[in-house]
């Protein structure tokens, strides 16, 4: 189907069916704020998870933080965020909306709306992305902060309270997940740039050295692009990019960018950069105190390297989503992995004014909700209720039937369930006793 129809039919689906809800709608919005709503909290819930099973739980080398979203903003000069962080902003002189000069597209498209009406841009002025607050009973420049831009800094500030609190040695890395915020001023595409959303990093620190630098890199890099494939991206959808040094932020001595094939062309999904000494250095300098590491074995003192991984959290969701959906004849699939999956299975009796089938299926779906999410639907008739759950990417669909009681022809069907396959649609007859191993076996 047309890339622009499929972005339509997602956002309309992550509507309709409680993934993501537009923020303050019944006051008319907020632009590139957005709410997830029960099915989205699941999935961006097991998003999570999986990255930080992953990053902490399953390694050796690595911790994990959860830093204030607000700072002392000196920690923010330091980072070089206050001077740097700033997109080139030019004006449409007719309307005086503003946009991102370095966004050629958007400026066309706004071009079109005029019409007839010859357009006059601005000069490109310098505006930063930070989110102003203020704290204390008085708006003044001494109470006034930031809201963190990126999650970053709060691990770098705490860099020496981890080594000295924990038996990390280096090379080892720092997790958090946690809300960012930004004044975009061009949010747009959904969820993929909003003014508020999470973020997901690992700070790796390694021996300053050009070698293990490079070996790090690419480690990050490859093994970035492993886990996105093992939660179900295509490959097809997946790319490299590698920053010109032109291009490369204020602190990256390298940089690579894992690129999305979205609706609207290749766009950045996750960023791993080479920040080599500059935020500890930075801190240390603006904070007077040594940001420097003492190595354990040989007693030599020096300031780690850092190589970054960085992603949204929004972002990559909203590629699954759609890389995950499909048509197949009349129905739609959300063909989501099934550790991903906001309930893992649902549970259907076949008629809902059937006390026998209603009481066995209860039993079922109780008993399986303490192992995972389960969805109870027992209403309209059961193909309808199949469909329903393709379209939130519900992998197993359990049936209670006449069969399960005992009641039909074949009596060694007695106490089994049917069980449909999502992205098959193919059945198969379970025993009840074995529901709960078979569905943790499947979503592996």
């Amino acid at each position: 189907m047309p890339k622009n129809d499929l972005m339509e039919k997602i956002v309309s689906l992550a509507k309709r069916r409680g993934f993501v809800f537009p923020g303050s709608e019944i006051y008319g919005g907020l632009r590139g704020t957005w709410d997830y709503g029960p099915l989205g909290a699941l999935l961006k819930k097991n998003f999570k998870d999986e990255w930080w099973r992953e990053m902490v739980q399953l390694r050796d080398d690595m911790v994990g933080i959860d830093a204030a979203i607000m700072m002392n903003p000196r920690a923010w000069e330091a980072s070089g965020h206050v001077e740097a962080f700033v997109d080139p902003l030019v004006e449409c002189k007719l309307c005086h909306q503003r946009f991102r000069a370095d966004k050629p597209d958007e400026l066309r498209e706004h071009e079109t709306s005029h019409k007839k009406e010859k357009i006059e841009w601005t000069a490109p002025q310098k505006f930063n992305l930070l989110v102003k607050a203020y704290l204390g009973v008085l708006e003044s420049k001494e109470s006034e902060i930031y809201l963190r831009g990126e999650i970053t800094n709060g691990v770098q500030v705490n860099f020496k309270n981890i080594v000295n609190s924990t038996r990390v040695k280096i090379p080892f890395g720092v997790a958090q997940i946690g809300k960012a915020f930004r004044n975009e001023i061009t949010p747009g595409n959904f969820i993929f740039r909003s003014r508020e959303f999470e973020q997901m990093e690992v700070q790796f620190y390694i021996k300053p050295d050009e070698k293990e630098g490079e070996k790090w890199f690419e480690y990050w890099k490859q093994s970035s692009m492993k886990w996105f494939a093992k939660i179900g991206f295509k490959k097809t959808n997946l790319r490299f990019r590698d920053h010109e040094p032109a291009e490369r932020a204020h602190y990256a001595r390298l940089a690579t960018d894992i690129e999305f094939n979205a609706p609207w062309g290749w766009d950045e999904m996750m960023g791993i950069h080479h920040r080599g000494d500059w935020d500890l250095k930075r801190h240390q300098e603006y904070s007077g105190v040594d940001m420097s590491y003492t190595d354990p074995d040989t007693g030599g003192k020096y300031i780690p390297w850092d190589i970054e991984t960085s992603s949204g959290v929004d972002r990559p969701l909203l590629f699954l989503l759609l890389d995950a959906y499909a048509e197949e004849e009349d129905r739609v699939i959300l063909k989501l992995h099934p550790h991903l999956a906001p309930y893992k299975a649902a549970v259907f009796p076949l008629l809902a004014n059937k006390p026998q089938l209603v009481k066995v299926a209860r039993k079922i779906y109780d008993d399986l909700r303490k192992q995972c999410m389960v969805a109870w639907d027992d209403r309209g008739n059961i193909g309808k209720r199949y469909y329903a759950q393709d379209e939130i990417g519900t992998p197993f669909c359990i049936t209670v039937d006449f069969d399960t009681l005992g009641d039909g022809e074949d009596k060694k069907l007695k106490d089994t369930v049917t069980v449909r396959d999502r992205d098959t649609a193919k059945q198969e007859r379970i025993a009840i006793d074995t529901l709960a191993d078979f569905i943790a076996e499947k979503i592996q």
